[in-house]
């Protein structure tokens, strides 16, 4: 008995079908595969889903030419849709299951890990049933992953999460926002000992976070050029003076309500020294200090001015200091010169 859901995917297949060639079906399968895969890439991925199950010949085109899938759409049954799909979309490279409502359970993910070894993309934001059984997956049957999303798995430990990033070594983006459990200094220790090439992390909220974990990411991940520390009130000058003296390509660090950070922090980052083969670049463009109370304004100023993608202006607003009213006489370049703030 098809639900609601796979009926109305059937109808959508049933009108793309019409109007390909007016109603009949006797020659689907003459369709070439670059045409198909052509006309598969145009439309969203419920129909792709339903055109894989058209005839054998579709199915196999669609099985070998799919690399990006996102079930983000799917408001039930994506546990089921993705306990059938992994076995046959085993060139996927990019798959998104972020949710709305809580859905995806481990066996789906352990099925993905089995057959979708290719996958250098995978989203599981707000998977909230999700245990470290899904971890251990990941870490036995994906170790080419580049990007990793498990923002809001609040139910993951950092025993598991150390264990993947043995195995995951290449991973270079990784958001870990809200995961209480799983994002404390032990598993960064293991993150900057493991995973070399990262080059993005989120750790918003992740309030077990200290000094010792940011200084392991600081010495072990010299490529680090975004770190969101948002609500990270465990730490200290210390992380950021390490961010400073060994992350050189450091473009984006978020602060937001971290309440120690002091002016100590502000002009490490100012003082930054780079090696040459640097020197270059541009710098920080996003610093969000917002509600970082203790700072004061010529600490702040010193480094709007070592940065000068930093802005304080309307509608440019890369230098983030809402909720720190003492800090209102700090101004970007454009302040001076007002037609560089177009």
């Amino acid at each position: 008995m098809k639900g609601a859901e796979e009926l109305d995917l059937d109808r959508s297949l049933g009108k793309m079908v019409f109007d390909y060639d007016g109603g009949g079906v006797e020659d689907w399968k003459d369709i070439p595969v670059e045409l198909l895969l052509r006309i598969v890439s145009l439309v969203d991925d419920r129909t792709v889903i339903v055109a894989s199950g058209v005839c054998h010949g579709w199915r196999d085109a669609i099985r070998w030419g799919l690399t990006r899938l996102s079930l983000s759409w799917c408001k039930k049954n994506m546990n089921n849709l993705m306990l059938s799909l992994a076995p046959k979309f085993t060139k996927l490279e990019v798959l998104i299951l972020r949710q709305n409502t809580p859905q995806l359970e481990d066996d789906a993910v352990e099925k993905i890990a089995a057959y979708c070894h290719e996958l250098v993309e995978l989203d599981l934001s707000k998977s909230f049933n999700l245990s470290d059984r899904s971890l251990y997956a990941i870490a036995g049957g994906l170790p080419d992953l580049l990007k990793l999303n498990i923002s809001g798995c609040s139910a993951f430990s950092d025993t598991a999460l150390g264990y993947l990033t043995g195995f995951c070594r290449k991973l270079k983006v990784v958001n870990l926002c809200g995961c209480g459990k799983a994002a404390t200094d032990r598993a960064l220790k293991a993150i900057g000992f493991n995973c070399h090439q990262l080059q993005s992390l989120s750790l918003g909220w992740c309030d077990g976070v200290g000094d010792e974990g940011v200084k392991s990411l600081a010495y072990g991940c010299p490529d680090l050029r975004a770190l969101d520390l948002c609500g990270c009130v465990l730490i200290t000058d210390e992380s950021v003076i390490a961010l400073a003296n060994h992350c050189v390509h450091l473009r984006s660090l978020g602060l937001y309500y971290c309440q120690n950070i002091t002016d100590r922090a502000m002009y490490s980052l100012a003082q930054q020294k780079k090696p040459a083969a640097v020197r270059n670049e541009q710098g920080l463009v996003n610093l969000n200090i917002s509600q970082c109370t203790a700072l004061t304004p010529p600490a702040v100023q010193a480094v709007c001015d070592s940065f000068p993608a930093l802005h304080t202006c309307p509608g440019r607003h890369s230098l983030i200091i809402s909720g720190c009213l003492n800090l209102t006489s700090v101004h970007c370049k454009c302040a001076a010169m007002p037609h560089l703030a177009h």
